[in-house]
């Protein structure tokens, strides 16, 4: 019995390893659903397409491995691409499937009024993906899908979309031959190689700045043997938080944005630079001077020198390039002495925190000590989740997702119902009154499916963020004070657990405490107000100015 198009799509995603899809039913996409009913991929339903963005991408930050969303024609694929943006941004690896109108009504050059019809679907997602993909014959479809999934994953990883013609789901068409496995990085340059290694031991004030293609990469083992045997801190991104465990002897224990650790980049005289672009978000938009020295480990040397030119440039794999950098390398002394700086770094920024914002200490600390040992904290874009996103103290990789790439508000409960698809423990995200919002009504899909997730909902009526850029320029509020429901008689009309508290005090710390350790969805409410953190533009300034 031959199959249809859609069950060698299904097969095509089984290939690949995908146990999980994210989607939202339409009537052109209805046969994707059919097929996977057979199947043992667990599809779970959201209720907008931009969740099902979310999740994916929160799925894949979360495990390394493909994040998939299936979602229908025109504006069902439109809704997507604000997550999508998000994934390429961060360079989270999602495949985007898509229906498009009938082949057999498409005509070449006009838009003829089908049913959510689209001149060019394909191009919608084109500023936005690595690749858009259409299927051009049904024989083309498993393929496409196949090609389209290996290069989201590969480095630089990213979105890809497929869209595929909802007359190819029913036909009854062959699948053809699997598509080449993309070829390796070609080797490493020697002469490069043994420069680098020359510039490093010659430094005096070695600093390691790992990024997100380090992360994904798998990369933190090496590069903390590496940071030792240089007596190098590592200053990791946003998306390297976790790169290095907090305990690790080189770890700088926040961003750089706090003046205690931007010291470490001026004075350095030497800077590896592992997997990032250092993109204006972490070099408060280069106004951080360009080292006098700069090394960059990239799988695109474009990519790598678009902002600071480097010196030297080893173009490969983290994971792959920084073993072969580290042979032959002599050790430096001081160690210990970093050590100890680093501690007391740590230890000056908590006072600063302490005396600056105390609420934010207080949210920080019970985060560190309630928290299960493998939950993953999720950030929104808001005061509470810049807090998280700077100075959370994370465990490990994957255990920090944070929509810093192209900072898209209302990724933050989305994400972590993708993140607790993985069923990997519970999952805590961050959000703002003004941020959750978007996408409350996927608490439906909380309580459907039975995620494991803890949504904390930091209530201040508002847009906290923007309210203080206005207090800041002395303007009156304009469009940042918000009309705000009762969250916990919205969450409970859903059928989750729900309760609220004043502040992050005792009550917050016991009630997060009792809610991480169910079983069940919940959502916790703080009413609470905080000044931004550092790492939020607003404050780059002064942070610079303070160095």
């Amino acid at each position: 019995m031959t199959k249809t198009g859609a069950q060698h799509l299904v097969d095509a995603l089984l290939e690949l390893g995908a146990e999980v899809a994210f989607g939202l039913p339409g009537v052109h996409n209805l046969p994707i659903w059919e097929a996977l009913a057979d199947s043992p991929l667990r599809l779970i339903g959201v209720r907008h397409e931009q969740t099902a963005g979310y999740a994916a991408d929160g799925y894949a930050r979360a495990t390394g491995k493909l994040g998939v969303a299936i979602v229908t024609t025109g504006p069902g694929a439109a809704n997507t691409i604000a997550a999508v943006g998000e994934a390429m941004a961060s360079g989270s690896p999602v495949l985007v499937i898509a229906t498009d109108i009938p082949a057999g009504l498409r005509r070449p050059g006009t838009v003829r009024g089908v049913l959510h019809e689209t001149s060019d679907q394909a191009a919608l997602f084109a500023p936005v993906t690595k690749a858009a993909f259409t299927v051009e014959t049904p024989e083309d479809l498993a393929p496409t899908v196949l090609r389209a999934a290996r290069l989201a994953l590969r480095p630089q990883s990213g979105p890809v979309y497929v869209g595929v013609p909802t007359d190819f789901l029913r036909h009854n068409g062959f699948r053809g031959p699997d598509p080449e496995p993309t070829e390796a990085f070609p080797a490493l340059a020697m002469a490069d190689l043994d420069a680098a290694r020359r510039m490093l031991a010659m430094a005096s004030r070695p600093l390691i700045w790992a990024g997100g293609g380090a992360a994904r990469a798998g990369a933190g083992e090496v590069i903390g043997q590496l940071a030792e045997k240089l007596a190098a801190p590592v200053i990791t991104t946003f998306a390297a938080r976790g790169l290095l465990p907090p305990a690790h002897p080189c770890a700088a224990p926040n961003p750089v944005h706090a003046p205690e650790v931007g010291a470490l980049w001026d004075e350095a005289d030497v800077v590896l630079g592992i997997g990032t672009d250092f993109d204006g978000l972490m070099t408060q938009n280069w106004l951080m001077p360009r080292p006098p020295k700069l090394i960059v480990i990239n799988v695109d040397p474009k990519d790598a020198a678009k902002n600071y030119p480097p010196d030297i440039t080893l173009a490969g794999d983290a994971r792959d390039v920084v073993p072969e950098l580290l042979q032959g390398l002599p050790a430096r002394p001081g160690l210990a002495e970093l050590t100890e700086r680093l501690q007391r770094i740590a230890e000056q920024v908590r006072r600063r925190i302490r005396s600056e914002e105390p609420q934010a200490a207080d949210f920080l600390r019970t985060l560190e000590e309630t928290l299960p040992e493998r939950a993953m904290l999720v950030a929104d874009m808001c005061i509470a989740g810049y807090w998280a996103g700077g100075f959370h103290r994370v465990r490990a990789p994957h255990q920090f997702a944070y929509p810093m790439g192209w900072g898209t508000l209302g990724f933050g409960f989305p994400a972590a119902l993708g993140a607790a698809a993985t069923g990997a423990g519970r999952v805590v995200c961050v959000s703002g009154d003004g941020g959750f919002l978007y996408g409350c009504g996927d608490l439906a899909t909380l309580a459907q499916e039975s995620l494991p997730v803890t949504v904390i909902i930091v209530d201040d009526g508002g847009y906290g963020m923007l309210r203080f850029d206005q207090d800041r320029e002395g303007l009156p509020h304009r469009g940042v004070n918000l009309h705000t429901p009762d969250f916990v008689g919205l969450a409970r009309s859903f059928g989750v657990d729900a309760g609220r508290v004043e502040g992050f005090g005792r009550a917050f710390r016991r009630l997060l405490g009792e809610f991480v350790r169910s079983d069940e969805p919940n959502v916790l409410v703080v009413r609470a107000s905080l000044k931004p953190p550092v790492n939020t533009s607003p404050r780059w300034y002064r942070a610079m100015r303070s160095r």
